[in-house]
């Protein structure tokens, strides 16, 4: 045998290695080897049932029972060379992950130690004498997940779940897919479901799929930060990808010359999700973007979507939920694509949604399914844009209108004569604080009058990640850290500051989820006249600081006070000045 067998008779009870260890007392273990029948039974698996042990502490005292190393297996990926000699299929059976070869042994990470026949089993199959590593099974299937994209194994798998791609016909009706995973289907068709899979399962918003001189990368957006999704791939594997990708999004997989836009639908478990695409020659051939709209998970969100649950300062969700409730007028919400300004509009729209009135939104795509509300997506082909389709909304007796974002002149024309005659207007445009919103709409040209007299308010956000808490450590600032942010060390010297150190739960980034930051604009009549008198944005920045409004910088500090996030995101998504 490779591995030594001697230690495996010596080695010592898991009750005494766990006394030993501290991670549990001993009237606790006998509470629960009583529960065990005759004292017999996995007493680990008991422990972490119960809630007594996780699952690492576990895998830290059977490695020590055993003297054997614990590996946490973080970010670890599988050499590919593996997959030549490994099959897949057993990886996951055991399940184990081969780590390295060293002095003609197999050195592989396994969760169950004092499994003798399996481990037995594994050495007659693989051939090779064994050297043991300890983790959990958790971590290893997730190396496994992570690294098994990018094989050449890949038409080996065969998985689980069946996605299946529809295809809709002309009056937009799901029809019966023609297309699934079965056996005899190519590598490059379980890669794009590997990957699209993988994105799902890991909360990615987009995904990335990019050719350069040497390879193709593909990433995912988490977070709204990129990261990378697999190994690179073979460059060879690049034509194929892409065609697959067009043949799902129904485009000319014959046209590599000029942009293409497509969107395609997965089922995938009883549930369907959305995809657009975007595809876009480069240098070394086509690029392609995916965004993925999962409107499912998202619906089980906004079912319990809520102002106060998006991280809004309280001052500042006082002060919007009193806009949201006036009778008419426009509720404009901005910031850069990806800061969460739809989330927010639905989150408003949700809080004021009443059975007494009309609500009509019109979007680009409908991101969100709103129970009570009429939903109308845009369609340029057909030529339903903002414009016209708000025209139309008028006739249809509304309260409440949302318009997912104000792009040209005439659906601000529209949109603002709308809250000017009585309907409450929530809309979106791109700027990059509250105050450019105003000369956002000027050279749009509209009329300053008109457009002050429709605004309740404007709120301007970010979306900053935030310190992933199982994995979360206090640190403190340091002197060149402050300084380069521009903060005052004497006051932040005392400041306890968090981090993420990096865990499986959060695939080694630190963060999980995000919260917004916010800078509310109270169209009050001293603002609404500077606005009129034309007076330049930084005296009207002042005035309304003066008047108690919390800039996005100050919000993203307070989040740091808090202890929800790091200097380093905050320095990510606001202007560094001085605090």
């Amino acid at each position: 045998m490779g591995y030594d067998t001697t230690r495996f008779v010596k080695r010592k009870p898991l009750r005494e290695v766990l006394i030993e260890q501290g991670v549990i007392s001993g009237p606790q273990l006998d509470a629960v080897l009583g529960k065990l029948e005759n004292g017999r039974g996995p007493l680990g698996q008991a422990l972490v049932a119960e809630g007594l042990l996780s699952a690492e502490q576990l895998g830290r005292a059977l490695a020590a029972q055993y003297g054997l190393p614990y590996e946490p297996l973080t970010e670890h990926r599988v050499d590919p060379r593996f997959y030549q000699t490994i099959p897949v299929e057993l990886m996951y059976r055991h399940p184990f992950v081969p780590l390295a070869e060293q002095d003609g042994l197999l050195v592989i990470a396994i969760h169950d130690p004092g499994n003798l026949p399996a481990l037995d089993e594994l050495e007659l199959l693989l051939k090779h004498p064994l050297q043991l590593v300890v983790s959990t099974k958790d971590a290893i299937l997730a190396v496994l997940t992570r690294s098994e994209g990018s094989s050449q194994a890949l038409k080996d798998i065969e998985a689980d779940y069946r996605p299946i791609l529809l295809r809709e016909d002309e009056r937009g009706d799901e029809v019966l897919s023609i297309e699934k995973i079965a056996k005899d289907q190519s590598p490059v068709v379980k890669l794009v479901d590997t990957i699209i899979l993988n994105a799902l399962q890991r909360r990615a918003s987009d995904v990335h799929v990019e050719a350069t001189d040497q390879a193709v990368h593909v990433k995912y957006r988490i977070d709204g930060i990129l990261t990378p999704a697999l190994d690179p791939l073979d460059l060879k594997l690049h034509a194929p990808l892409i065609s697959r990708i067009k043949v799902m999004s129904e485009l000319d997989i014959a046209e590599r010359r000029v942009p293409q836009d497509g969107r395609f639908r997965i089922r995938l478990d009883r549930k369907t999700v959305d995809f657009r695409v975007s595809i876009l020659p480069s240098a070394f051939g086509e690029v392609v973007v995916i965004r993925i709209l999962d409107k499912e998970y998202i619906a089980a969100g906004v079912a319990a979507l809520r102002l106060d649950r998006l991280g809004f300062n309280p001052e500042d969700l006082r002060r919007f939920r009193r806009s949201i409730t006036e009778p008419y007028g426009m509720v404009l919400v901005t910031g850069p694509t990806g800061s969460g300004k739809t989330t927010s509009l639905y989150a408003a729209i949700s809080e004021i949604n009443t059975l007494e009135n009309k609500v009509i939104t019109i979007e680009d795509p409908v991101e969100y399914q709103l129970a009570g509300a009429v939903q109308i997506p845009v369609n340029e082909k057909k030529g339903l844009t903002f414009a016209r389709g708000l025209r139309s909304i008028l006739r249809h007796d509304p309260d409440k209108i949302m318009v997912g974002e104000i792009r040209d002149a005439e659906t601000a024309q529209i949109a603002i004569q709308s809250a000017l005659t009585g309907h409450l207007v929530f809309t979106t445009v791109h700027a990059n604080n509250a105050f450019d919103v105003i000369g956002r709409f000027v050279n749009m040209g509209i009329e300053p009058y008109n457009f002050v007299s429709s605004l309740n308010c404007i709120l301007a956000q970010r979306l900053v990640r935030t310190i992933c808490p199982a994995c979360r450590e206090e640190v403190r600032l340091d002197r060149a850290q402050a300084e380069e942010s521009e903060l005052n060390y004497d006051q932040y010297r005392e400041v306890v500051l968090s981090q993420g150190r990096g865990c499986e739960q959060c695939h080694g980034t630190g963060y999980r989820g995000r919260q917004c930051i916010t800078e509310f604009l109270d169209l009050t009549d001293e603002i609404k006249e500077m606005i009129l008198d034309r007076k330049p944005p930084s005296e009207i920045r002042k005035r309304a600081l003066y008047a108690g409004m919390t800039s996005l910088r100050h919000a993203a500090l307070e989040k740091l006070r808090q202890g929800a996030t790091t200097l380093a995101e905050i320095n990510r998504v606001t202007f560094i000045e001085q605090a």
